[in-house]
């Protein structure tokens, strides 16, 4: 594992989201690759639960969870095997922001790294106020700080758990949300 300068293997969290194409099989498959990615272990992941879209409100509810990886790969590198399992489960980038998908797959936070470039802001904008990622996060990591010294337990009180429904595991999901 990609060790920091502390060597310390890096902790990378992933939200996944779907709300087309049986969306409840989508992130399984989604965790399944996250778990055969090369240099990278799955270490947690959040239950699954049901959010209503960003963006045009004319499309079926998501399904949204969050992952926990060690990695080794450089934050591109990941960002790029990330894409590959997108579009190996049918993902079409369109231009339009925040519409339907089978898969979306973010880093939303990659040890304590914050960076800017063009393909890749870490930590994930906006995942502030998304509840459809915080409470997924915390489920999984509850003590986390944020790499501006933020907890997520602060990010949480900000953040109403209102329009998510967390799903049981024996729960299914149609491909309509």
């Amino acid at each position: 594992m990609q060790r920091d300068s502390e060597n310390r293997v890096l902790r990378t969290y992933i939200g996944l989201g779907s709300n087309l194409a049986t969306p409840l099989e989508q992130l399984r498959s989604a965790l399944a690759a996250l778990a055969a990615l090369p240099q990278t272990a799955l270490v947690a992941q959040s239950a699954f639960y049901i959010s209503d879209p960003l963006g045009p409100a004319d499309q079926p509810r998501y399904v949204n969870a969050v992952a926990a990886l060690d990695t080794e790969l450089a934050p591109l590198q990941l960002l790029d095997a990330l894409q590959r399992i997108e579009l190996e489960q049918g993902r079409t980038r369109k231009a339009e922001r925040w519409g339907p998908r089978t898969l979306d797959l973010d880093i939303l936070l990659f040890g304590d790294l914050q960076l800017a470039e063009p393909r890749l802001t870490v930590p994930h904008y906006h995942m502030h106020a998304r509840a459809f990622v915080l409470y997924p996060l915390a489920e999984i990591a509850p003590d986390l700080r944020l790499p501006d010294g933020r907890a997520l337990t602060e990010l949480l009180a900000a953040c109403p758990f209102a329009g998510l429904e967390r799903l049981n595991r024996s729960e299914t999901v149609t491909s309509e949300g």
